[in-house]
Parts: structure tokens; sequence; C-alpha cells
């Protein structure tokens, strides 16, 4: 007799919905994830979809009704449970529009809790389309098979931020001037973190005196050369995953 094939299949279309899950209580997809479903992934009755709310975890459904401007899911089975992710704030000043996109992006599927973006002087850019940023990473989330979406703040300036800081959290400082190298000051520390990303030009003398000022601050280096913000972001919250975060 052939295998009985797997359900959910893994190439079943995961989406995430912003109504608590639970079994047997339908869901109503409109607007851009049902045309998703319905006219790019051509879902019939029956058909698998993976389901994630940021709340119960990630769940198995099965098509009810599929429209042309609505899709009916129905919650079968709880899969995973939603998942703990390592306690990281990422704190990126903001970059050009397509740049500070990969910083979302890499972000979400490299594992970090929340965003919290920050304007300095030599900032590009002084704001964020929060519904653009929302849709990025939710999108990131959904590829990498997350079950936590990213917390994601609206932008504000690096002396507001550091006013308000949280006198719990490492914030691990990437300045291009010097510090501890940030592989080892990560495996050193225990407890809440974050990371501060400067934007293209850098954080100017100021900025750079006020983060150092703050007790929680740890001036840490990248290696020996200038990473563009988008890059320095990836290479910080890779090397903390490894020594600090859930890769261990």
């Amino acid at each position: 007799m052939p295998a009985t094939p797997a359900w959910p299949p893994k190439s079943a279309p995961r989406l995430f919905v912003r109504v608590p899950l639970a079994e047997g209580v339908g869901v109503e997809i409109e607007g851009p994830q049902a045309h998703y479903l319905s006219r790019v992934m051509r879902v019939g009755p029956g058909d698998a979809v993976i389901l994630c709310d940021d709340l119960t975890g990630e769940w198995a459904a099965r098509v009810a009704e599929a429209g042309k401007r609505a899709v009916v899911l129905l919650p079968e089975q709880l899969l995973r449970p939603r998942e703990d992710v390592p306690d990281l704030h990422l704190c990126p000043a903001l970059l050009k529009k397509d740049r500070f996109d990969t910083v979302l992006e890499k972000a979400t599927e490299l594992g970090v809790r929340r965003i919290r973006p920050v304007v300095t002087r030599r900032c590009v850019a002084d704001k964020l389309n929060a519904e653009r940023a929302l849709a990025a990473v939710t999108e990131a989330a959904e590829q990498c098979a997350r079950t936590a979406l990213p917390e994601l703040e609206l932008p504000v300036k690096l002396e507001v931020m550091l006013r308000g800081w949280d006198g719990a959290r490492t914030l691990f400082f990437a300045d291009e001037t010097g510090g501890e190298p940030a592989a080892q000051a990560f495996a050193a520390q225990t407890g809440p973190a974050a990371i501060l990303i400067g934007p293209e030009g850098g954080f100017d003398d100021a900025e750079r005196a006020a983060v150092r000022a703050l007790p929680q601050a740890r001036p840490i280096s990248l290696g020996p050369r200038i990473l563009r913000g988008e890059t320095a972001a990836i290479a910080a919250i890779a090397l903390w995953m490894a020594a600090s975060g859930d890769w261990k």
C-alpha cells in the first residue's frame, strides 16, 4: 500500500493572522492574504494552510471555503506552541528604505525579539512607514517558520531612547572607533541585551559620548573593516545568537 502523505504537507502556505486561533473556530481571510491563497497558491477546499497568531502558536488548518474575495480556514491541530524568543533587542539607526528593509527581514529571520529603530544626526531618513515595516517582518517570519513576530516600535531619537533605557538591559554599542571584540563581549554577558547599530556615516562625537556615558553600555568591535549598517546589524545578531542566544 502507498504511504499516507504527511499532513500538513511541507509545501503548505504559511500565514500570520491577527485573531486568536482555536481548534474548530473558523478564520476568514480577506484582502491581499486571500488573493495570495486563492490566486497565487490556488488553494481549494480541503487544502492545508499553516496559520500563526503570534499568541498561541502554529496551527494546521484546512480550507473550508475559497472565494475570490475571501478564504475561510478551519484550524484543526496545534503543531507548535509560540516559541520562546531570546531576549535580544535590535536598535538600528534608520537607513535608506531598501537597506532598512534588509535589516527588518534579517533581524526577523535571525530571531530578534524586538526591533527599536533610532534616529541619529547622520541618518539619511527620519521616518519609517509602519505598515510597510510590519509587512516586511511578517513576511520574513512566514518564510523562516517563526511562530512569534518580533515586536516593532516606531523610531525615536537616540537621546530619547537613552533617557528611558531599562537599567537591567545591557546595551552593546557597535562603535567604529573600537571596543571589546563582539564575540567575546557577548559570550560574557547574561540577561536581557540590546545591540545598537549606527547609520552609514556613523555616530558623531556627542552621540558616542552620550552612549558611552550610559552605565549599561558596552562598546564592541565588529572587526577591522568598516561595515554598512545592514551588514553590521546582521553580523552582530548572528554573533550574539551563537554566543548567548538559541544557537548554542
